[in-house]
């Protein structure tokens, strides 16, 4: 796990500048890569690559970054790991095509593989998570490539005449030419969905990189060129083939495959020269991955967990039954509402973008106490969305079920009905239920449903100023041609909330302390089996994760495990209204807002004092607003240049 950053100005530039420049985007990202720094420079041909370093796999000198390929073609800098690197060495042995290696990292691995194979098909052979950014000498060229789920992150755009990439965007932000103009359509996407899915960042300009595709920009490029990426791996293809020739075999078949895959994937995403745990949170994705990964261990796994004093938000303790049963050298920390608290003001510069999944502060903070044990941490997620997790695909499936009996035309009428009440109760709570259900009202379709569901602000499109009013919700607008409507909305986690709000937070939380973490279910094999599974094994009798559930109790007594779910987030409407009110307060002020020009004062004004007098309860709206507010506070001051309205 590391960070990298780069930029390109076709032509040339003066090479002492170049490297000086270079390593001050580099120290933006420290917390991503402690152990080592390094550089790379072309200055005649216009490209510098710069990489931190978390020293993971071979710890030696011989791991450092930017690395050149034996051949001298390929210069790489490269975050992440690729799990299965010791079996592409042996591939390449037979073919008689392994170079004299100079150590066992796997960025080696992947640069001899480049050589060989070829980019993408080293891509399509390797299982892990990464963003690369290969500069190839022969071409003039620079390749960037992104894994296929999207745990790690790849930024890259042009700023006038200079193309800039990394994996954070205050890195990017360092480089002078970086303009820092906010994108409002991105914005009003945010307040759609409390988070900026890719391919939008929140600066104009600015890009992700979308999971599993590849992005080639050769040396002489006109600036403002930007040739389309490239799949090399696709979720889309990987659902409809699965879906159209679905796993046929029995209940113990199934379970047995899963098993199989899984226990093949923990194994290989534990190797690790630097010690390794996981996070329980005693659910079922987490305990799995646990379980698995304590049966294939001869010593005890080290595993942590966070606790709260507030109820409502507890699941500590079960999590310590299950460490207790799989016996785990098992870590709990209770924090207390101060500690907690105490941790928002570093968000805005952890996410670089605006964030409001509350969820990321007790992320950062179960993260900072495992890094006191261990450099390297599995996690659990990615099952919600492989194997039918989410509440909200029942009760959308049942919101569509009622709607349907409802004639389209009635539909409109009350929308429009519904939507008239919300705008003149703006300030009740049954107010904003009215906007909420005018949404509802207002789909044509069970995909238009499910979007009004995962909507976090039923009233962004009047709360942002100066958007087109279009939003980038590619994950819903483009989804699956077949399947029923569990699959469609899983496919639209899995394109959008999963990697842009899941997997950025988990990454962004665990390497601001400079913690790698490992996803076992999203391993490639693992997805492709899980959308072969049909819906029956997923979802049965209204239990979700069904077939996960049967692997895991091979290993957990169900009685350990059947309660209902809980979500990892804060109380932050109580927040809002007690101790972070004053901030709260600061954030929200109308003079200031208008002053921003990016929010409708009064709207906000509305919302907060509705919320703070308890005639509704916009606690988690809120969080979005003062996620953006916060976010706009602690950015650079040349984050305001050319955004008047």
């Amino acid at each position: 796990m590391c960070g990298l950053v780069g930029f390109l100005q076709p032509g040339s530039f003066n090479a002492a500048a170049g490297e000086a420049q270079l390593r001050r985007l580099s120290d933006r990202l420290v917390h991503r890569g402690p152990d080592d720094a390094g550089g790379w420079v072309d200055a005649a041909h216009g490209i510098a690559i710069g990489h931190r370093r978390l020293s993971i796999i071979d710890l030696s000198p011989a791991g450092h970054q930017p690395m050149t390929s034996a051949s001298g073609r390929y210069v790489l800098a490269f975050n992440g790991e690729i799990y299965d690197h010791a079996n592409l060495r042996s591939e390449l042995a037979a073919a008689g095509a392994a170079p004299a290696w100079r150590g066992h990292s796997d960025t080696e691995t992947l640069l001899a593989g480049f050589d060989f194979w070829g980019f993408e098909a080293t891509l399509q052979r390797a299982s892990g998570m990464f963003a690369i950014a290969l500069w190839d000498r022969e071409t003039r060229s620079l390749r960037l490539a992104r894994d296929r789920a999207g745990e790690k992150p790849l930024y890259y755009g042009w700023q006038g005449s200079t193309f800039l990439f990394g994996s954070e965007l205050k890195a990017l932000r360092a480089h002078p030419a970086f303009r820092a103009e906010i994108d409002r359509d991105a914005l009003l996407t945010y307040m759609k969905l409390g988070y900026v899915p890719a391919p939008l960042s929140i600066y104009r300009g600015i890009f992700k990189l979308m999971p599993g595709t590849t992005f080639e920009l050769p040396a002489q490029s006109a600036p403002s060129t930007l040739p389309a990426p490239v799949s090399y791996w696709s979720l889309k293809e990987v659902a409809e083939r699965g879906l159209s020739a679905p796993f046929t075999g029995t209940d113990a078949q199934a379970t047995d495959a899963l098993e199989s895959e899984l226990r093949r994937s923990v194994l290989q995403q534990s190797i690790a020269d630097v010690p390794l745990g996981a996070f329980l949170s005693g659910g079922i994705d987490s305990t799995t991955v646990v379980a698995l990964l304590q049966a294939q261990s001869s010593r005890r796994v080290k595993t942590f967990t966070i606790g709260f004093h507030e109820s409502d938000y507890q699941e500590a303790q079960h999590a310590a039954a299950v460490a207790n049963h799989l016996g785990t050298e098992h870590s709990e920390l209770y924090v207390t509402p101060r500690e907690t608290l105490d941790v928002i003001p570093s968000m805005p510069v952890m996410y670089d973008e605006p964030f409001g999944d509350s969820s990321a502060v007790p992320t950062h903070l179960v993260s900072r106490f495992a890094r006191q044990h261990v450099t390297v941490c599995l996690s659990g997620d990615g099952g919600d969305e492989l194997f039918g997790g989410y509440t909200r695909y029942q009760r959308t499936d049942e919101t569509w079920r009622s709607l349907s009996r409802i004639p389209g035309f009635a539909r409109g009428l009350l929308s429009l009905g519904c939507g008239a009440y919300a705008r003149s109760s703006r300030t009740s709570a049954s107010g904003w239920k009215a906007g909420r259900l005018a949404l509802y009202l207002s789909a044509r379709t069970a995909d238009e449903c499910y979007a009004a569901r995962i909507f976090q602000l039923a009233n962004a499109d009047e709360l942002v100023l100066g958007s087109t009013g279009r939003s980038g919700l590619r994950g819903i607008s483009a989804g699956l041609a077949s399947g029923n409507l569990y699959d469609r909305m899983m496919y639209a986690d899995a394109m959008t909330y999963l990697p842009d709000d899941i997997l950025a937070k988990v990454d962004r939380a665990a390497m601001a302390v400079s913690l790698e973490t490992r996803i076992p279910l999203l391993d490639h094999r693992v997805v492709e089996l899980a959308w072969r599974l049909p819906l029956h094994m997923k979802v049965r009798n209204g239990v979700s994760k069904w077939l996960l559930r049967q692997v895991l109790y091979r290993h957990v007594p169900a009685a350990l495990m059947e309660r209902p779910k809980m979500g990892f987030g804060v109380p932050v409407g109580e927040w809002v209204r007690g101790p972070l009110r004053e901030w709260a307060e600061d954030l929200l002020q109308e003079s200031r807002l208008e002053r921003e020009g990016f929010l409708n004062a009064r709207r906000v004004r509305e919302q907060w004092q509705s919320h703070v007098s308890r005639a509704s309860d916009a606690g988690e709206a809120l969080w979005q607003i003062l996620m953006f507010q916060s976010w706009l506070a602690a950015a650079e001051p040349t984050a305001h240049a050319g955004q008047a309205a």
